[in-house]
């Protein structure tokens, strides 16, 4: 179905856990190998569950074409990479030091293997922020070895980005998952080696003063024209604690920049742009 705007709207069904419900969380620690393992199990569905009978794969859908329209800045965003050096060295810098460059090829910026993440100079909190991605046309591996990297906002919330193209993985770990926490209503992705699109509306958190949340963070997410997340609350933090493990929330700063990954694919970013939100 298609609204007055022109995106798609998927069906709900397929969210990990429904925005503003409180999921019911369980913790277990197994012994494996002579270390302790934690998993976790949100609403009866472990993390990063692959059993499809347990946690089905998200229905494939065509997205719409291409719109370049998209791309362009809204009056007051602020432009992040314009496809130019000087754009990247003006915004980005390397999060581990004496790091290797990303490249600048065609007018994108491209993740290095062990290059290590990169991060945006400013620091933001609620903001929309749109970005056009491509994982490589050649593909390599499969699962979460074909096309990986993500985008990171406050430095610790991602988005991941994958080869979702007949690539099947975890439902909470494929291109336009909320790492760990939500997967995609639907997978609208395109084929490897073309540009997609992320325009992501994000809430942050707000913690009191002895660190415990008093707002958690909000996600809209369209992805290539189509809505996959629809203000869905976060329950807690995207970062990887193990196979079948996410962390939790941990007090922060009301900023922090944005982050895109390296995770050893060459993947492409381009047209990148933020616009503040006030809380």
């Amino acid at each position: 179905m298609t609204n007055r705007h022109g995106l798609l709207l998927a069906s709900a069904a397929l969210l990990l856990t429904p925005a503003f419900a409180e999921p019911v969380v369980k913790k277990e620690i197994r012994v494996e190998n002579g270390k302790n393992v934690e998993y976790m199990w949100i609403d009866g569905i472990k993390v990063h569950e692959t059993d499809p009978e347990k946690q089905p794969q998200p229905e494939v859908v065509t997205p719409p074409a291409y719109d370049p329209a998209a791309a362009k800045p809204p009056e007051g965003a602020t432009v992040l990479f314009d496809g130019t050096q000087a754009s990247m060295e003006k915004n980005w810098e390397s999060v581990k030091k004496d790091a290797k460059p990303w490249n600048l090829v065609d007018g994108a910026m491209e993740s290095v293997k062990r290059a290590g993440y990169i991060r945006t100079k400013d620091e933001f909190g609620s903001c929309r922020l749109y970005l056009e991605f491509a994982t490589p046309s050649t593909v390599k591996g499969e699962g979460q070895g074909r096309g990986n990297s993500g985008v990171f906002l406050m430095g610790r919330y991602e988005v991941q980005i994958l080869d979702s193209y007949e690539n099947t993985t975890y439902p909470d770990g494929q291109c336009g998952a909320i790492y760990g926490r939500a997967v995609p209503k639907v997978n609208a992705s395109r084929p490897p080696g073309e540009w997609q699109s992320y325009d992501i509306t994000f809430h942050r958190p707000i913690f009191d003063d002895e660190g415990n949340v008093t707002r958690r963070a909000r996600f809209t997410v369209i992805h290539n024209g189509v809505k996959i997340h629809d203000d869905v609350e976060l329950w807690g933090g995207t970062g990887w604690r193990g196979p079948h493990s996410i962390s939790e929330y941990e007090a922060h700063g009301d900023t922090g920049p944005i982050s895109l990954q390296d995770h050893g694919n060459p993947v492409r970013f381009r047209n990148i742009w933020i616009q503040p939100i006030e809380d």
